[in-house]
């Protein structure tokens, strides 16, 4: 019965997450009438990019009722709001707010509360405040923001979250404890009111509250510090200001949605793609000319004729589909890969396509996990294809295996990391009822499909070889040093992680520095690049091999083209030291930890894309050459 009715609780989720994430802006507005109460939900602090060193300085983010920020609550306590699932796992904690705040009823210098900090979490918040902590709000699903200048483009936009506190000349930081709310809104035909626009001004003011603990003015100029070794008395006020705005609901997130160096992006994004298309046309050329001649020579010679010496890749033709080493384990994550391509290319179509609206806080994470949980029948059929054509007999083990091993040590990592927000009392830390959701998503959906796609990949026939396989190997030569693992696979890597460095890098800020990423149609280029370049590199570095008479192939083509993850490591580390100034263990080891799951991912990734590209160039030019 218990579980019956946990299923039934666990089906309503995802049918939930699912309706959330298909949420398309634009189709559901809130309208108000005067005086309507206008609710403000607070989130999880994060840190920011300093004002004056533009370097981060921790990636924890902290819950916004965390004890130490004594902030204040509302009288039958804080309590949380629905969130979808990707929401949860990126670290949003929405909660409601004690902020009373009414359509078009201007206020000025309202008292909040009145807080008392020990010394203890004056030393937290002080700490915080110099590693530039911003505070998120949500106003009608917008969030507050501060209002900023681009010297390039000569424009203003919202910066999404303001400041915990501001830390002034000899390093002294001063808590902001008052809020100027300017809250902008729009007039309907209807005469109703919508919330456009959201912008706070923190202000760190000394005030004291009066025998009643309301605070009399706003108007003071001596700043608060919050000491490390008394107690000290803190008053939280706020004003609101309603301003008309021409702005109408359908487009106000376009004043948050700011490209930072457009030109730049434009122009590198651009060089990336004729580079690549070039190279890429470049090496199909050179391919199809070099093999078309080697082909038509093979054929129209007398097999008496030694033709022997004048290629290599035609005397490995009854060894070049010999079953590689671990076939087990290459279909393994050959049928991971399957799953992660489909769905990457399923969540950037969707996002294309306007499907996926920022204004849905999780709804990327949240698509792109229940994709990845539809797609494992594919990664089932694509394993089990994949083993039956290499000739694997332990075809329950491959069944088992297949929807285990990356989700496995992927999850491992993320529990991993979990443990070390656990023990900084962190807002990022997943709780325990989502981390049995998503085990529970994985063994009750996603493996029972990825079982039945294998079911149908072993029932459908192997794939057979157009050449025949000798008994007894073929002695492989030695090899030159660029065709050698280590030297080929760097190589290999770089024409496909120059297709995607640029767009990498925005999306190393939206995740680090906490700003909305919206530039889809970029990101399917990228995609497509990546494709093409991963592909195409692949099938040279192999046909190389093949003429050193080397027919080892199939895990060299899927390093080769999965050596573009290093790279993405690399740049990791690049962006680590020259943009972040992470101060404690916890930060560094999130950091580098996450990078490296990322670059896992892409490696499974770009690997599999690089194996079946080659797999079917290999299978392609032994099929068109006479063999006696």
């Amino acid at each position: 019965m218990w579980a019956s009715k946990a299923m039934r609780l666990l089906v309503a989720a995802l049918v939930a997450s699912a309706v959330q994430a298909f949420y398309l802006p634009g189709v559901a507005p809130t309208d108000y009438e005067e005086s309507d109460p206008v609710p403000l939900l607070v989130n999880r602090l994060t840190p920011v990019l300093g004002p004056e060193d533009q370097q981060l300085k921790s990636v924890i983010p902290y819950d916004y009722y965390h004890p130490a920020f004594h902030f204040c609550q509302p009288s039958q306590g804080p309590a949380k709001q629905p969130e979808s699932l990707g929401s949860i796992l990126f670290g949003d904690r929405i909660f409601n707010s004690p902020f009373d705040i009414r359509m078009l009823r201007n206020e000025t210098c309202k008292t909040l509360c009145t807080q008392t900090f020990e010394p203890r979490a004056s030393k937290f918040v002080n700490r915080r405040i110099k590693q530039n902590y911003a505070m998120n709000w949500l106003i009608d699903g917008l969030p507050a923001a501060r209002v900023k200048y681009d010297e390039r483009t000569e424009s203003k936009f919202y910066s999404v979250g303001f400041e915990l506190g501001t830390v002034e000349n000899d390093n002294v930081p001063f808590f902001s404890n008052h809020y100027d709310i300017f809250i902008e809104y729009h007039r309907t035909r209807t005469n109703k009111y919508r919330v456009v626009g959201v912008v706070v001004q923190p202000a760190s003011i000394k005030t004291t509250a009066d025998g009643n603990g309301q605070v009399e003015t706003c108007d003071v100029a001596d700043k608060l510090q919050l000491s490390r070794e008394i107690n000290t008395d803190v008053a939280f006020t706020y004003s609101v200001y309603w301003t008309p705005s021409a702005t109408a609901w359908a487009t106000r997130w376009d004043k948050y949605l700011h490209v930072y160096d457009p030109k730049i992006h434009w122009f590198s994004l651009i060089n990336s793609s004729i580079i690549v298309l070039f190279l890429t046309g470049m090496v199909g050329m050179i391919l199809l000319r070099t093999l078309h001649k080697d082909i038509s020579r093979y054929n129209q010679l007398d097999l008496n004729d030694d033709v022997q010496e004048d290629s290599g890749w035609k005397l490995v033709h009854g060894d070049v589909f010999r079953t590689p080493r671990l076939p087990l384990a290459l279909a393994v994550v050959l049928g991971s890969g399957a799953q992660l391509f489909f769905m990457a290319g399923a969540t950037i179509i969707f996002a294309l396509l306007g499907f996926l609206s920022p204004s849905n806080r999780g709804s990327l994470a949240t698509m792109m996990i229940i994709l990845y949980t539809l797609f494992g029948s594919v990664g089932g059929y694509v394993s089990a294809r994949a083993y039956k054509t290499m000739g694997g007999d332990k075809w329950k083990l491959n069944v088992v295996l297949t929807p285990v091993v990356v989700p496995g040590v992927v999850f491992a990592i993320f529990i991993f990391l979990n443990f070390f927000l656990i023990a900084s009392e962190s807002s990022g830390a997943v709780p325990v009822g989502t981390m049995i959701a998503l085990v529970a998503i994985w063994f009750v959906i996603s493996v029972p499909l990825s079982a039945g796609g294998s079911y149908l990949g072993f029932k459908a026939p192997a794939l057979e070889a157009p050449v025949r396989t000798n008994q007894i190997p073929r002695q492989i030569p030695d090899q030159p040093m660029y065709l050698r693992w280590v030297p080929s696979m760097f190589l290999a890597g770089v024409l496909p992680f120059g297709a995607i460095f640029v767009e990498l890098y925005f999306i190393m800020n939206s995740i680090w520095f906490h700003k909305v990423y919206y530039m889809f149609g970029f990101l399917f280029i990228c995609y497509g690049l990546t494709i093409m370049t991963c592909g195409t590199v692949t099938i040279l570095m192999v046909y190389f091999l093949l003429c050193s008479e080397n027919y080892h192939w199939q895990w060299r083509a899927f390093f080769t083209a999965g050596s573009c993850s290093v790279y993405v490591f690399f740049h990791a580390l690049l962006y680590w030291a020259s943009k972040l100034s992470l101060g404690g263990v916890v930060s560094n080891v999130l950091y580098l930890g996450y990078s490296l799951l990322l670059s896992f991912v892409f490696f499974i990734l770009t690997g599999t894309i690089g194996f079946f590209s080659t797999y079917f160039f290999v299978r392609k030019v032994y099929s068109a050459i006479k063999i006696d």
